[in-house]
């Protein structure tokens, strides 16, 4: 037993001693952030130059002005609000690109530090500027907010779980060891990453529809969008408790509470709709 307390005890000295967090200035919420963004920033640059190397982007179309004009709006959006937050120098690191790729896959993705992708797919659910601004600011405020660092993070602390008990284990039951790491696996995805992952896309829309306010953008456009998504679904989406992300009905529902938050926050830089 004591040996199992003396490795346990170097497990979470090990974790202490990576573990750290930081605030975010638009949140006021301390996260976990166990690879700083001077290390998550390059790499992420570089997988960004990887795949547009080994995909076809459009360029120098209306669709592909648009999304680059709109990144642009949002981007400065961003720059305007963290100034008057006091935090002027957060996008420093950050390197902004909004790209639109040839793909009839229905998504957009964002990338730590700045990296948008847009593809053509998703064109016809956006359907209007305004509809892209939704989309184009979900993915800017998951870079805003740290979500690529924090997704990073929550998954070393779940590998770091999955030692514990594989050690536990396999030194006072090893019969059960292998019962007891998909034991680990499936709960600490259900109620953990799972749970994580839809906190983080609702906290993208949340901010996302402020920024677009911001930015001009009328906010009650996000509305229109998902149930844009919904129709497309026709009823065959994964249930909630088992996706990364929240039903379009729960963001609907969370979206029609944002909204005046959104508008009452443009108001403050001007904005009016």
């Amino acid at each position: 037993m004591k040996k199992i307390i003396k490795i346990m005890a170097s497990i979470v000295a090990v974790t202490l001693l990576f573990t750290s967090c930081a605030t975010n200035p638009l949140t006021g919420r301390r996260t976990m952030a166990f690879v700083n963004n001077s290390e998550l920033f390059p790499m992420a640059f570089a997988m960004y130059e990887e795949f547009i190397a080994e995909n076809t982007v459009v360029t120098n179309t209306p669709d592909a002005v648009m999304i680059t004009r709109v990144g642009n709006r949002l981007a400065d959006a961003a720059l305007r609000w963290l100034t008057i937050e006091g935090y002027a120098h957060y996008l420093d690191e950050y390197r902004w690109d909004f790209t639109l790729v040839l793909d009839d896959t229905i998504n957009a993705w964002v990338l730590p530090g700045g990296k948008v992708v847009f593809y053509t797919g998703i064109l016809p659910v956006t359907q209007t500027e305004a509809g892209v601004a939704v989309v184009m600011g979900h993915e800017i405020a998951h870079a805003l907010l740290n979500h690529g660092q924090q997704r990073m993070s929550a998954g070393i602390l779940q590998q770091i779980g999955a030692l514990g008990v594989s050690i536990t284990t396999a030194i006072l039951v090893p019969e059960l060891h292998d019962a007891a790491l998909t034991a680990f696996g499936v709960s600490s995805t259900l109620f953990g990453t799972l749970p994580f992952s839809r906190r983080n896309e609702l906290e993208a829309d949340e901010y996302g529809t402020i920024l677009m306010a911001i930015a001009g953008y009328d906010p009650s456009e996000a509305v229109a969008f998902w149930e844009r998504m919904t129709a497309l679904s026709s009823g065959g989406s994964v249930p909630q408790f088992l996706s990364t992300h929240p039903s379009s009905a729960s963001r609907i529902r969370n979206l029609h509470r944002l909204i005046p938050v959104a508008k009452h926050k443009a108001a403050e830089f001007g904005v009016y709709f």
